[in-house]
């Protein structure tokens, strides 16, 4: 629950910034720009401060004469997905698109990737749990939320091709999937989240007995892969002379500062920040992908919701219509699915630790025997 209102209290405050920046006039591209800048220069420093690099591994290998975890040959491919993940997410919004219709499919892939992950690494003997009835239905659930908002896109695209009289209006809901450029970027997004879900995953369900689960080292590690691949590939495309709109606006952007500059920059601090929630969401102890991704997609969904309504309230910004409340139905069933859902994996969870510590007692009073006849032995000698 404190992961969950940390999450959602940031996503509201960026989504709100987000809005700002934007009508005022700032290209989605220019943001990314600043906010990942922003984001890397506090995450770095921080998991640096803490020494969270420190992993706890399952195994050491050797590497040009230094001993390092086994976990960084995957560790560091998540990192990569995630830098992808980043820009795609900004990406996105600038396709011939609605906004609405990019989020919804946005969450509405990561929820389906956290339940066939879960079905592969149980078929894979990675995981050793089941995911529950409530969490399953609880995914329907978020799908329907999601099924409104391309429902509401689908409409749109209808009337406008009603009224402009031809087919394949730029303002169709689903006209990027025509677009080549468009459709590789949903893909890429797709994509790398699914491997990057599936190696979260993986770390986690493959602890050793006796090796705690250290999100805090995988964290930090993923993050500076995230940082160094992003700086490596901006400077490639910067430097690079490429005819492409999106990429003179990152040059635009870092040779010539825009206003708010520093004001998205410190936009991009609180959603390094946010990432810490987040993160911590995707990686709970004892749950499953299904459980964990849900929690974390529908707790950015609500948070969207509120600095939607706030922004409405606030700053003249576009309402809240009747499909984000009918949505928000739908999210707060699937809340009490989880709910449900949450309470069978602590019933589990609290057995398997009892399970785990009836099985220690046997050992324990083993050594305890072994050591008295050792002092046994000691005293016949003495004497």
């Amino acid at each position: 629950m404190q992961l969950c209102f940390g999450y959602f209290s940031l996503s509201v405050i960026i989504g709100i910034m987000i809005k700002w920046f934007l009508a005022h006039g700032m290209h989605s591209i220019s943001f990314l720009v600043y906010s990942s800048a922003g984001a890397s220069l506090l995450i770095v420093p921080v998991v640096i401060a803490l020494r969270w690099y420190r992993l706890e591994s399952n195994r050491r290998i050797t590497w040009m004469g230094m001993d390092l975890p086994s976990e960084l040959l995957y560790i560091i491919p998540s990192g990569i997905c995630c830098a992808v993940i980043l820009p795609a997410t900004t990406l996105m919004f600038t396709l011939p698109i609605t906004v609405m219709t990019a989020m919804t499919i946005m969450r509405g892939s990561v929820i389906v990737i956290g339940r066939v992950v879960d079905e592969i690494q149980i078929r894979q003997g990675i995981l050793k749990k089941k995911v529950h009835w409530a969490a399953n239905v609880a995914v329907l659930f978020a799908l329907c939320a999601i099924g409104v908002h391309l429902y509401v896109g689908w409409l749109d695209g209808q009337s406008t091709t009603n009224v402009v009289g031809r087919e394949g209006s730029s303002d169709g809901a689903f006209d990027f999937v025509r677009n080549p450029a468009a459709l590789t970027i949903c893909l890429s997004y797709i994509f790398a989240y699914g491997v990057r879900i599936y190696l979260m995953n993986y770390f986690k369900n493959t602890r050793g007995k006796t090796v705690k689960l250290d999100n805090k080292g995988f964290f930090a590690i993923e993050q500076f892969t995230v940082a160094v691949t992003l700086v490596l590939v901006t400077a490639v495309l910067v430097t690079l002379p490429l005819d492409n709109h999106q990429i003179s606006l990152v040059r635009v952007a870092i040779t010539t500062p825009l206003p708010y500059w520093s004001g998205a920059v410190l936009a991009g601090m609180t959603v390094g920040i946010s990432v810490f929630f987040s993160v911590g969401l995707f990686m709970f102890k004892g749950r499953t992908a299904t459980f964990s991704v849900l929690v974390n997609r529908l707790t950015s969904l609500v948070g969207g919701t509120t600095a939607t309504l706030i922004f409405w309230l606030c700053f003249s910004g576009r309402a809240v219509e009747t499909a984000d409340w009918i949505a928000l139905l739908f999210v707060c069933g699937a809340i009490a699915l989880l709910t449900i859902a949450e309470q069978q994996e602590a019933i589990e969870l609290r057995a398997a630790e009892q399970s785990q510590s009836e099985a220690a007692i046997p050992s324990t009073r083993a050594r305890q025997l072994r050591h008295v006849e050792a002092r046994s032995s000691e005293a016949v000698d003495s004497s």
